[in-house]
């Protein structure tokens, strides 16, 4: 009887210091990004929604896009291309379109209740600090700045202007006119490097250099319509609007654009410069994947153990990868630690990863 108690004393007082193993599947969780590698040029561009220059005629589009979440094809075709220079970096994009519409005409209003096209853009290795740019078929754009993604309690910054942002749209058909078919719209836009440069965290950096890598991607938020007195606007059943149709370009594997750690690579280019993404990137998307997990998906309930908790990840994905991740539990948070050969990272409940 007194060997049995104490071997309960052992279990209450040493079981929880132990390692725990837990198995993980991330096979649908891992997002690999695409990657565009934009070439350089000392010619100038004529920002007039059109791709008429010769130079427009080398930079390749990008692959059609598809839906957030990677799994259903759009019904209409999207597509896009870029270019760079000392000043800026340029972005035409051409949008197939039978109808095309807008209404809004004020500046950082909300553009997404129009159809439009969205670049999400970021210099930085992390997820914090970034820009994004909206337009739609009237031209209209919304800039703003996100300290971190909403999810992470980010707050949107609409009064922040991108100075000297040149923009132009082209229309293939004829806008607000239901008589007939269109064809596409184009967008022509040139952001100025040295502003974006700006959203550096920490501000160590002036300017992309040939073989710099910003994270970027690109959407396309459309919408059913209904005609009203031959007046497009959103389309409604039950007093209610639809749900927005979302394409891009590298998907996000939800309907959510904000998160920057699945967005695609730009590689800036002289030279031909190639491009492979690197083996610690792959590695940064599984922590990335698996930070998910913990802060809002099935393993959530980790978040409630107690302080010194340890536990060892068995990723089934990535099995055949000499990994070890593991979670700890802080009097703050948690941290999610990878190991992988000589790479290592981790990233705490802020959703910032330390290398």
């Amino acid at each position: 009887m007194r060997i049995f108690f104490l071997l309960i004393l052992s279990i209450i007082f040493f079981g929880c210091q132990k390692d725990q193993t837990i198995e993980v599947d991330l096979s649908n969780k891992i997002i690999i990004p695409k990657h565009y590698v934009v070439s350089k040029i000392s010619e100038s561009i004529l920002i007039d929604g059109k791709d008429e220059e010769k130079i427009w005629e080398n930079a390749s589009y990008s692959e059609d896009f598809i839906d957030i979440e990677g799994i259903k094809i759009p019904k209409q075709k999207t597509n896009v291309k870029l270019l760079w220079d000392e000043n800026y970096l340029y972005v035409f994009a051409k949008l197939y379109e039978n109808h095309i519409w807008g209404d809004i005409t004020k500046r950082d209003a909300v553009i997404y209740y129009n159809n439009d096209f969205e670049i999400f853009i970021n210099p930085n290795n992390h997820v914090f600090s970034y820009g994004e740019i909206e337009i739609n078929a009237l031209g209209t754009i919304w800039d703003l700045y996100l300290n971190r993604p909403y999810r992470l309690k980010g707050k949107a910054d609409n009064s922040w202007n991108i100075a000297k942002l040149k923009s132009a749209v082209n229309i293939n058909g004829t806008i607000n006119d239901p008589n007939n078919i269109d064809n596409y719209w184009t967008v022509e836009m040139a952001i100025p490097l040295n502003k974006i440069s700006k959203l550096k965290r920490p501000l160590d950096y002036d300017y992309p250099k040939s073989g710099d890598v910003w994270r970027i991607n690109f959407s396309r938020v459309n919408w059913d319509y209904e005609l009203n007195n031959g007046k497009y606007s959103r389309k409604k059943i039950n007093n209610k609007y639809l749900p927005e149709y979302n394409w891009v370009w590298s998907q996000q594997g939800t309907i959510n654009m904000h998160l920057p750690e699945n967005w695609g690579y730009l590689v800036f280019s002289e030279n031909n410069y190639k491009y492979t993404i690197p083996k610690e990137e792959i590695t940064k998307q599984m922590l990335y994947a698996l930070f998910r997990e913990v802060s809002f998906g099935n393993l959530k309930y980790l978040k409630n153990s107690k302080t010194d908790t340890f536990i060892n990840f068995k990723i089934k994905e990535f099995d055949n990868r000499e990994n070890s991740c593991n979670f700890l539990k802080t009097k703050n948070g948690f941290i999610l630690s990878v190991t992988d050969g000589n790479i290592k990272f981790s990233i705490n409940e802020s959703g910032k990863i330390n290398m």
